[in-house]
């Protein structure tokens, strides 16, 4: 651990945070425009989407253990350069397969640097100053979330789409220089082990871990569903199922496992994953269904909507360095519990809403849901990665990459299904999607997902009142 703050260390880890954050939003918003360049349509963009969600998902906790045994630096520098050059090919893509591929590319890029950058960032500031580092890291993503739709936008318009992924290019270089001309003076806190005691990474654990969340991502996309037979489907199901029992089997039984089950007895790190799960299910509700209500049943602009959206970003971009002091003075539970709390009065605000509310109402719920992003994403992510021994903040640091995204997933899912299936049932048209064309039944089913939203930040505020109070720095026996 750091004695004093290393901040050129610190500085790359929050660039490469940054970038991730801008690589996120400035694709999403790209979509058309990269859709109608390479000759291709909804769907067939859509997977570019999902190679980088599947690869990024499944890889964030491997790439994590791996940098836990090999050193976390080595494993962030090999991600920068992998990103740099995935988003330059990105770039000169002449078709919507190549496109596919290279972002496959850029999602195991993402997946080393998210499962590393936090934990390199925890050592490079003192003991007592580790909920400040990871409310940098918050703000830098946050940064980059609250920049990327307007500099797409920009390039879009003025450039050209394929300058959205060659504008990464400059900014991954420039971490990749900082890693590798810094490498000797960080060698103290790439986390590798010595000749000596260096375990054998657990080859067949990873096989298995990365067969069982790309099969659950699949099955939680509604797009990779829709595509496949109903024989696939189940065959899909049963496979999830097998890796997952062959997985615990395997990682109960190796002498090095990917995941160390015995890490689940620490309260801190079990139920603040648990917190960080269902918060992200209750987030991916609120950002996938609320822009169909602004839209189509308040028929609220696509621009006015944006600048209601940037609300959430703002939060977490000003509160959660503030967040992460008072972690480090009170310990997690009493900020990150704060912001459950702000989750939950969010979520109610949308049960609330109806087909002639006035936009401050739904500008509410992205309020709330904001200030309590802000309050709980920076201590949680600090118990998370402080309650485990400093040989397994690796894993942690995947860990807290692979709830986030995998609740969001689910949420989003979740949301669509819900939401079809009340609409039918209210509007009392079995086949029909979700429309406005029955305004009524569309925002009863939209109060309904709110208020299962509810329900699930409730059991997040429980597990996250129930973490405890003092976070351990790695103390733990495992």
């Amino acid at each position: 651990m750091a004695q004093r703050v290393d901040w050129i260390l610190l500085s790359n880890t929050m660039l490469g945070n940054f970038l991730a954050g801008v690589a996120a939003r400035i694709f999403a918003i790209s979509l058309p425009s990269m859709a109608q360049g390479l000759g291709t349509d909804l769907v067939g963009i859509s997977w570019a989407y999902i190679s980088y969600e599947i690869s990024a998902i499944s890889l964030s906790v491997v790439f994590g253990r791996i940098g836990d045994i090999f050193g976390r630096q080595i494993v962030y520098g090999l991600g920068l350069l992998l990103l740099t050059a995935s988003s330059f090919l990105c770039g000169i893509s002449q078709n919507i397969l190549q496109l596919v591929l290279f972002r496959l590319l850029q999602g195991v890029a993402g997946a080393m640097t998210q499962s590393t950058g936090r934990a390199l960032a925890m050592e490079a500031v003192p003991e007592g100053a580790i909920g400040k580092s990871q409310g940098f890291m918050t703000m830098a993503f946050a940064t980059g979330s609250f920049l990327g739709p307007s500099l797409g936008g920009f390039i879009i318009d003025y450039i050209h789409w394929r300058g959205i992924f060659f504008f990464l290019v400059p900014i991954g270089a420039l971490g990749v220089f900082l890693t590798f001309s810094n490498w000797k003076r960080w060698e103290h806190v790439s986390g590798a082990k010595s000749l000596v005691e260096k375990p054998a990474v657990d080859y067949m654990g990873a096989v298995l871990m990365l067969l069982a969340t790309c099969t659950l991502a699949a099955a939680l996309n509604q797009r990779v569903m829709e595509a496949i037979r109903p024989g696939q489907r189940a065959m899909l199901l049963l496979l999830f199922g097998g890796a997952v029992i062959g997985f615990l089997f395997r990682e109960s039984t190796a002498a090095s496992p990917i995941v160390n089950l015995s890490l689940f007895k620490i309260r801190m790190f079990t139920y603040s994953s648990v917190s960080l799960l269902l918060l992200s299910v209750t987030f991916g509700l609120t950002t996938f269904i609320l822009p169909f209500y602004l839209q189509e049943i308040l028929h609220l602009s696509p621009s006015f909507i944006g600048l209601l959206f940037m609300a959430p970003p703002f939060f977490t971009l000003t509160l959660s360095a503030a967040a992460g002091s008072v972690s480090d003075r009170t310990g997690p539970r009493l900020p990150a519990t704060a912001g459950v709390l702000m989750h939950v009065a969010s979520l109610f605000v949308g049960v609330m809403l109806r087909t002639d509310s006035y936009w401050l109402l739904p500008a509410a719920v992205l309020a709330l849901g904001g200030l309590g992003n802000a309050l709980f994403l920076t201590p949680n992510h600090v118990a998370m990665i402080g309650s485990v021994p400093r040989e397994h903040r690796g894993f942690a640091t995947g860990s807290v990459h692979l709830m986030f995204s995998l609740g969001m997933i689910l949420g989003i899912s979740l949301g669509g299904f819900l939401m079809t299936e009340v609409f039918r049932t209210i509007a009392g048209l079995p086949e029909a999607a979700p429309s406005a064309l029955q305004p009524v039944a569309f925002v009863t089913a939209l109060n309904v997902v709110f208020g299962v939203g509810v329900v699930l930040a409730f059991v997040a505020l429980f597990t996250s009142a129930m973490r405890g109070a003092k976070l351990m720095m790695g103390e733990n026996e495992v």
